[in-house]
């Protein structure tokens, strides 16, 4: 429960109200002072004058969004007037920039008059790149819209009518598929007729619901032919039947209800006359025309989505506006059409049935849902939203001609969308594209841990890698069916039976006939012990990498992969990385994993196999400083020392490698000092690759940038290793799994 104490303290405390303006470039400088204002803004405004299309490239309108509002219809409060109605368009500037990464003014209109909107919006054309409308009465709304549509050449967009359209007509298609219903045959029923009840019955029967089929009903009762009192054009259109009549009475045998007007108007009865399988819709905020306890206390076979946050299947505004402003943006389109909201609505409801990335799961409690009748629309922290949604809507704009800028390589549209949800999506693609690339057979020893299974689907369903599963077939199969996955395309091993075993008890045999096992020894740890299992597999060509570690220990997993594989041939040890993805970069953690105590034998190999791995991996020039707590010679210690020697071995192995140490590790990044104080070290620009002097270190200053730095890790990576074997952190998550079988694949 919001206090009313916290709401004011959120809003006032610190700097007032809840957005800022910030530079994107850096004005630090006389020179940067000179670019940013005169004379150097001179040249762009030179350029747009003789293409004005160019604004788009030298400004910031391209990302651009006016929330738009005179405060007659303030959700919940109505009419309060735009000043009052200021802090939620602020928080709609929020929402754009959290969800899409849009810049938003709001612009409050102190003006009831239609013509007078209109005029001051469209004077607005040449800042912004779309206009969103937000709390403008109805039927005014409906006019203003229109209108702007009709003169503007960038895209307007009412929230209040055109966001509940697009998320209810997500859940409704949903809905129905699950209820065995078909579109063009439901009886639908609305109650309230103004922005937001116009707006969905429009988008419905653009979708197939036939217009016979559909009643509004409002205060006055039924919108019916000939009606007189409290009707305009706009009800006219849906006009139905030729008598009066109640919601009551509407509502009999009707398939779907759906309500946009007020608390508390639908009744236990009503629910229970409506026909088999009934869809309810109850939006209206804050409290739905029926409390959700109350509908299922009566009707076990319905589906029910209401306006809060608190009941399965929230109809939330926000999954629609940033993420279709987003895709209209992008291409600069003139307008947002139909075609692009049916576009919105079809992302959603398939996106819906998609599996649910732990991330999301852990953001709304831990309490895990999938496709049904309690989860029907995704949920608004679901970061997938943005690349399904903002493609779809760009991809309909494009096609339906009302963009300026096309778009041919959708995969690379994709990728930029990824980058605006951080750096660690941005990461991630990159590794996902290569491995999609090269087809690899990833083996995943825990088959029968549910994780692994999501992660299966996800893996088969990108195409990123071939996966493995092993384990018990028949409980894997019946697993996947109980979570709705379809792994039916995944080879599944049972390693504890596997035509293969003798030939693989063989060859463990011959490597550790002499380290201590038998031949019995080694049939045994290969059918208890899955990781053994999928390691061989690797060895013996069966599968291109390996994966394991969501329920083992490190140690579980590392120790077969030493007994079976090999050190690289020119390598004599293995080590371990994380890749720390910050905010603007991403910086290579080495040795975090494997060598507690390392000489400077082990530390030079160590930062060459990283260097290798970064270049190739993850396309990123290396950059090394090898750390310690003495800047060259600073400090005479053998530890430091030890790192001194340690750096002098890779310039003599390596010297393509741009590398030097030992330094500190604020020198590692603070350029300017180190060029004051050390012009001759060989680093230059900040280091990414950072190379501990001890697993010690390396260890608790990954843990503390995670918990502290704000950084995301991924990894670990092991690399040394002659073929692909990769350890998870234990109960990591399925989008972590998801990026280490790129890895996996990658590497091999």
């Amino acid at each position: 429960m919001i206090r009313k104490e916290d709401a004011l303290a959120y809003h006032s405390e610190g700097r007032k109200g809840k957005i800022e303006v910030i530079n994107t470039k850096p004005c630090l400088t006389q020179r940067d002072l000179s670019l940013a204002y005169t004379p150097g803004v001179a040249e762009p405004c030179r350029e747009i004058e003789k293409n004005p299309d160019l604004v788009y490239e030298y400004t910031a309108k391209g990302n651009l969004v006016a929330v738009v509002s005179n405060g007659t219809a303030v959700l919940g409060l109505g009419d309060i007037g735009p000043m009052a109605g200021k802090p939620v368009m602020e928080g709609k500037g929020v929402l754009f920039k959290r969800f899409a990464d849009i810049d938003v003014f709001d612009i409050e209109i102190d003006s009831k008059d239609p013509e007078e909107i209109v005029r001051t919006v469209k004077l607005l054309e040449p800042t912004f790149g779309g206009i969103n409308l937000e709390d403008i009465k109805a039927p005014e709304c409906f006019y203003i819209e229109e209108k702007l549509m009709e003169i503007m050449d960038i895209p307007v967009f009412h929230d209040d009518q055109h966001g509940t359209a697009i998320i209810s007509a997500a859940a409704l298609l949903n809905a129905l598929y699950l209820q065995g219903k078909k579109i063009e045959e439901v009886k639908v029923v609305f109650s309230g007729a103004g922005a937001a009840g116009i707006a969905c019955a429009t988008l419905y029967c653009e979708l197939g619901v036939k217009k016979e089929n559909l009643y509004l009903v409002d205060s006055k009762g039924l919108v019916y032919k000939g009606r007189k009192e409290g009707m305009n054009p706009y009800k006219e259109r849906f006009a139905n039947g030729d008598s009066p009549a109640t919601l009551a009475e509407v509502m009999k045998d009707a398939d779907v209800f759906a309500g946009v007007s007020v608390a508390g108007l639908v009744t236990k009865e009503m629910v229970k006359s409506m026909a088999d399988k009934p869809i309810i819709m109850a939006m209206a905020n804050p409290d739905p025309e029926i409390r959700y306890e109350d509908a299922i206390a009566v009707r076990s076979d319905l589906i029910m989505a209401t306006g809060r946050s608190d009941y399965p299947n929230q109809v939330n505004n926000v999954l629609g506006f940033p993420f279709i402003f987003r895709g209209a943006l992008d291409v600069h389109a003139r307008k947002i059409n139909m075609e692009m909201k049916k576009a919105a609505v079809h992302a959603l409801a398939e996106l819906a049935r998609q599996d649910v990335p732990d991330s999301v799961i852990r953001a709304y409690g831990g309490k895990p849902f999938h496709f049904g009748p309690e989860y029907i629309i995704p949920k608004p922290f679901d970061p997938r939203v943005l690349t399904w949604e903002a493609l779809a809507v760009a991809k309909a704009a494009v096609e339906s001609g009302v963009a300026r800028k096309i778009i041919t390589d959708w995969d690379a549209y994709r990728d930029s969308l990824e980058s605006r949800l951080g750096r660690t999506h941005e990461v991630s693609r990159i590794l996902i594209n290569k491995a999609k690339d090269i087809k690899k057979r990833i083996v995943l020893p825990e088959g029968e841990e549910i994780k692994v299974l999501r992660a299966a689907q996800i893996l088969m369903d990108e195409e990123i890698v071939s996966p493995i599963l092993l384990g018990n077939k028949e409980q894997i199969l019946k697993m996947a069916k109980e979570h709705d996955l379809d792994i039916s395309r995944a080879e599944i091993v049972e390693y504890a039976s596997c035509k293969k075993i003798d030939a693989y008890v063989d060859e463990l045999y011959r490597l550790r006939q002499r380290k201590g096992l038998t031949r019995n020894a080694c049939r045994r740890l290969l059918t208890t012990d899955p990781n053994y299992f999928g390691v061989m597999m690797v060895r013996m060509g069966d599968a291109d990498g390996m994966v394991s570690g969501v329920n083992h220990y490190y140690p579980e997993v590392i120790r077969p992969a030493l007994q079976i594989l090999e050190v690289q041939k020119d390598k004599k040890f293995i080590a371990g990385l994380y890749a720390m993805v910050l905010k603007k970069e991403t910086i290579f953690f080495a040795d975090t994993t494997v060598n507690i105590e390392s000489t400077a034998e082990i530390l030079a190999n160590t930062a060459i196999m990283v260097a290798d791995k970064v270049k190739k991996t993850f396309d990123i020039e290396p950059r090394i400083a090898m750390l310690s707590f003495s800047n060259f010679g600073s400090v005479r210690h053998p530890y430091a020392e030890k790192v001194a020697k340690a750096t002098q071995m890779v310039k003599q192995m390596r010297p393509d490698l741009i590398i030097d140490g030992e330094m500190q590790v604020d020198l590692a990044f603070d350029t300017e000092l180190r060029d004051r104080d050390y012009s001759f070290s060989d680093l230059k620009g900040r280091a990414n690759v950072l190379i501990f002097p001890s697993l010690e270190a390396g260890n608790i200053a990954y843990k503390l940038m995670m918990r502290l730095g704000g950084a995301e890790a991924i990894g670990p990576i092991l690399v040394g290793l002659e073929k692909s074997v990769h350890v998870l952190q234990r109960n990591c998550d399925v989008d972590t799994i998801v990026r280490m079988c790129a890895i996996a694949a990658v590497d091999a």
